[in-house]
C-alpha cells in the first residue's frame, strides 16, 4: 500500500477506497449472518457507483483546470485516476471471490442454490422461456450500433444492458427492465430453492430468438456517469430554479466509469470504448453481474432467519413525560439513536404544531424521508399559523428532487421556504422553537449529528440534544438569522459554527491540550468523526502528539492523517468501525486539564466542512449527558470485533484478538436496555 501515502498524508479519495474496503472485509466475515454479508456486497457496490459520479467524476474535471490552479487543488490527476483503478481492479477480484467462494457455497449449504442460465433444467427453461414471453419480451429497449459510429451510443446512467457482437460491424445492446425484480425464484425442488438473475433469463431467452443465425453471447455493461449539477453562476437569479432545470442534465453526465464484464472478448471492449469516447482508466473490469446493491433484495426463500437479530429501536424515557417543552425545561434531553427511538423527535415537532403557546419554528432540512411524520409535522404547524421557517438545502446530491418536493408541501402550508446558499451547503441539524410561557418568550433547540430522517434514525448512529439553556437557543437562533439573511455573522461563545467560529475555536481546543501537555497535565483529545482530511487540522494534532498530547481518533471513513510515524504522530491511534449500523455521529472530547469539554454537532474536520458549510457543534453542559456519551465512546474504543486499527499504511487488519471479546454496536444497544429495565 505504499503507494497511498506520503509520510504525511494519505490522499483523501484513496483513502475511501480502503473504507469502502473495510466494508468489503464485512462482507467475507463469517461472524456476520449469511444476509448480512450478502447486504455488505451490496453496501459496497452502492458506495462505489457513488465514488465514480462524484469523486472520480470530480478528478477528472481538475485534469480540464489550467496547470497553475491544478496543482493547487491536485497534484498529478492522472495519476490519482490510475491509482484509483488499480485499487478497484484489485477490490473488484477481491469482490468476485468472496462472492463466489465464499458467499454461494455458504447459500447452497442452506439449500438456496443461484444459478445461471447454462444450469437451468428442462423445468427451469419452461418457466423462463414462460416469464420472458409474458412479462419480459415486450418491455426490452434493444438498439443496435456500427462499430465505427460516434456518439451513436448513449447507455443511461446506472442502468443494466446486455452487450453483444452481431457481426465483424454491428453491436446490440439490450436495456435490462428495471420496473421487474432483478431475481427471480423458481419453484422449491426437492427441498432446494433456486435462484437466477433476470440477466439470465435474458441471456437464455435471447439464445431461443437470434437475431443471427448463430446465437449471440451477450454480456454485462453499466456505465456511472458524472454527477455534478455544473450551476455556473450561483449568486445571481433564483438558484432553486437553476437546480431544477439541471436535474436532468446528470443523466447525460460524462461517463466516469465503464463497468463491463471480465468475460467480454477483446473486440467488443475495443468497440465499446471507441463508441463511449472513454479510455483505458474508465475501463473497469467486473463480474457477469452488475448493480450488485440490488442485493439489498435478494430473497430468502427458506424459513430461516438467516439476518442479524434485530435490535429495535428503546423507548426514550422523555416519552413518559406529559409534554416534551416541560421535559426539556427540567434537564436537556440527549438522545441516541438507531439504539434510542427517533420518536422524540418527531413528538416534540408534532407537539409544537399543535400547541397555541408555540409560535415559531425554524428547521434546516439536508435529506428528507420521502414519507415523513416529521415533515407533515412542519406543514401542519404552518397550516396552524405558526410562523415556520425552512431552510431546504437543495444541493444534497442526489436528495434534491425530494427536498424540493417537500418545499413546495411546505410553501403550500403557509411556511417560508429559503432555499439553498448560494456557494456553500448548509449541512447543520437544527431546530429552533420559539413558545410563549406566562407571557415570557422561552426558547427551545435541537442541535444534532444527524439529519431530521426517519429512515436513516434507523440505520445511522447518530446524538441528538434538545435544550432550553438560554443561551445556546439563542446561539441558534442567531444561525437560523444568518440563514433568512437578517446578518451576516453570528456572534456566538458557545456553539461552534462553520465557516465563522469552528475552526478558530477547535484551534483553540488543541493548542490547550498542547500547552496542558508541556506543562506536565495530563492531556488528551478523542475524535469521533466520519472523515478527517483537513490539512491544518491535520498539522495541529502533529504537533499536538509531538507535545505529548494522547490522541485517539475514531473515523469511519476518509482518514488523511498518517498515524505511528516517529516524531509526527506517535501518540495518535486510529480506530475505526464498520458494523450493521452506520457510524455517523461526531463527537469531540478534550481533557481539559481534568474538567472534560464534549462537543457534538454535524461537522467532520474536513475542509469543506469547516470552510464551506455552515455547520454547528454545541457545548454537552449536563454532566449526567458528558458522562453517557464518554461511556459509549469508552465502549467503542474497546471494540474488539468489528474495529479496525488503522496503520500506517491502512492495512485494514482487525484489532488482534484479546480474552475480552467486545462488539461495541450491540454493547451499547445492552447499555441502553439497562436504562430502560
Amino acid at each position: 500500500m505504499a503507494s497511498l501515502y506520503n509520510s504525511k498524508y494519505f490522499h483523501r479519495d484513496l483513502s475511501w477506497l480502503r473504507f469502502n474496503h473495510r466494508v468489503l472485509q464485512e462482507a467475507a466475515d463469517k461472524r456476520n449472518p449469511l444476509y448480512e454479508r450478502i447486504k455488505f456486497l451490496a453496501i459496497f457496490s452502492s458506495n462505489l457507483d457513488e465514488f465514480f459520479r462524484v469523486r472520480v467524476s470530480d478528478i477528472r474535471q481538475i485534469k480540464n483546470v489550467e496547470k497553475p490552479l491544478r496543482k493547487k487543488l491536485i497534484t498529478k490527476p492522472n495519476k490519482v485516476l490510475k491509482e484509483i483503478k488499480n485499487q478497484v481492479d484489485i477490490q473488484q477480484n477481491e469482490f468476485g471471490r468472496i462472492f463466489k467462494e465464499q458467499i454461494l457455497p455458504d447459500l447452497e449449504t442452506e439449500n438456496i442454490h443461484l444459478i445461471h442460465w447454462k444450469q437451468f433444467s428442462g423445468t427451469h427453461k419452461e418457466i423462463a422461456k414462460h416469464y420472458f414471453n409474458e412479462s419480459l419480451k415486450d418491455k426490452l429497449v434493444q438498439k443496435k450500433y456500427t462499430k465505427n459510429s460516434k456518439d451513436a451510443l448513449f447507455p443511461e446512467n446506472e442502468s443494466l444492458y446486455l452487450a453483444g457482437e452481431l457481426d465483424d460491424n454491428e453491436i446490440q445492446l439490450i436495456q435490462i427492465p428495471e420496473d421487474e425484480p432483478r431475481f427471480f425464484v423458481f419453484p422449491k425442488v426437492n427441498g432446494k430453492h433456486y435462484i437466477t438473475f433476470i440477466d439470465d433469463i435474458l441471456k437464455y431467452s435471447l439464445k431461443l430468438h437470434p437475431v443471427k443465425e448463430e446465437a449471440t453471447k451477450y454480456y454485462s455493461l453499466k456505465i456511472s456517469r458524472d454527477a455534478e449539477l455544473y450551476i455556473e453562476d450561483e449568486f445571481s437569479g433564483n438558484l432553486m430554479d437553476k437546480i431544477k432545470k439541471s436535474l436532468p442534465k446528470r443523466a447525460k453526465g460524462q461517463a466516469t466509469r465503464v463497468l463491463i464484464d471480465l468475460e467480454m472478448p477483446k473486440s467488443l471492449q475495443t468497440s465499446l470504448k471507441n463508441i463511449l469516447d472513454a479510455n483505458d482508466t474508465d475501463i473497469i473490469l467486473g463480474g457477469a453481474y452488475h448493480n450488485f446493491k440490488d442485493f439489498f433484495s435478494f430473497p430468502n426463500p427458506t424459513s430461516k432467519d438467516l439476518s442479524n437479530q434485530e435490535l429495535p429501536p428503546l423507548p426514550h424515557a422523555v416519552m413518559q413525560s406529559d409534554s416534551m417543552f416541560s421535559a426539556i425545561t427540567q434537564k436537556d434531553q440527549l438522545l441516541h439513536y438507531p439504539y434510542q427511538s427517533f420518536e422524540p423527535v418527531i413528538r416534540l415537532l408534532e407537539e409544537a404544531a399543535i400547541d397555541p403557546k408555540v409560535t415559531k419554528i425554524k428547521i434546516t432540512i439536508y435529506r428528507a424521508a420521502s414519507k415523513s411524520r416529521l415533515n407533515d409535522a412542519i406543514a401542519l404547524a404552518a397550516k396552524n399559523g405558526k410562523e415556520v421557517t425552512v431552510f431546504i438545502e437543495v444541493k444534497a446530491r442526489f436528495d434534491e428532487q425530494n427536498n424540493l418536493k417537500w418545499g413546495a408541501i411546505f410553501e403550500k402550508n403557509g411556511a417560508k421556504v429559503i432555499y439553498s446558499y448560494p456557494d456553500i451547503k448548509v449541512h447543520s441539524k437544527i431546530l429552533f422553537i420559539e413558545r410563549l410561557e406566562e407571557e415570557k418568550t422561552v426558547r427551545y433547540a435541537y442541535i444534532a449529528t444527524g439529519n431530521f430522517n426517519e429512515n436513516t434514525a434507523t440505520l445511522y448512529t447518530d446524538f441528538g440534544l434538545m435544550t432550553a439553556h438560554p443561551k445556546i437557543t439563542k446561539e441558534i437562533d442567531k444561525v437560523f438569522l444568518v440563514l433568512d439573511r437578517t446578518i451576516i455573522v453570528p456572534k456566538t461563545k458557545r456553539i461552534l459554527v462553520s465557516p465563522f467560529t469552528a475552526r478558530v475555536k477547535f484551534t483553540e481546543l488543541v493548542n490547550n491540550e498542547i500547552e496542558y501537555a508541556r506543562e506536565g497535565k495530563e492531556a488528551y483529545i478523542i475524535l469521533k468523526m466520519n472523515s478527517l482530511e483537513d490539512k491544518d487540522m491535520i498539522k495541529l494534532l502533529y504537533r499536538a502528539s509531538d507535545a505529548g498530547v494522547k490522541i485517539k481518533l475514531l473515523i469511519r471513513g476518509i482518514c488523511s492523517l498518517v498515524p505511528g510515524i516517529k516524531n509526527q504522530s506517535e501518540n495518535i491511534t486510529v480506530t475505526s468501525i464498520v458494523d450493521r449500523f452506520l457510524e455517523h455521529g461526531r463527537v469531540f472530547i478534550f481533557g481539559n486539564a481534568g474538567d472534560e469539554l464534549v462537543y457534538i454537532g454535524s461537522a467532520d474536520w474536513m475542509t469543506r466542512n469547516l470552510n464551506h458549510r455552515i455547520e454547528v457543534v454545541t457545548p454537552i453542559y449536563d454532566v449526567d449527558h458528558k458522562k453517557t456519551i464518554r461511556e459509549l465512546i469508552d465502549i467503542q474504543l474497546s471494540d474488539t470485533i468489528k474495529a479496525r486499527i488503522l496503520d500506517a499504511e491502512q492495512t485494514n487488519n482487525y484489532i488482534a484478538a484479546s480474552d475480552k471479546k467486545l462488539q461495541s454496536q450491540p454493547e451499547t444497544y445492552t447499555y441502553f436496555k439497562n436504562l430502560t429495565e
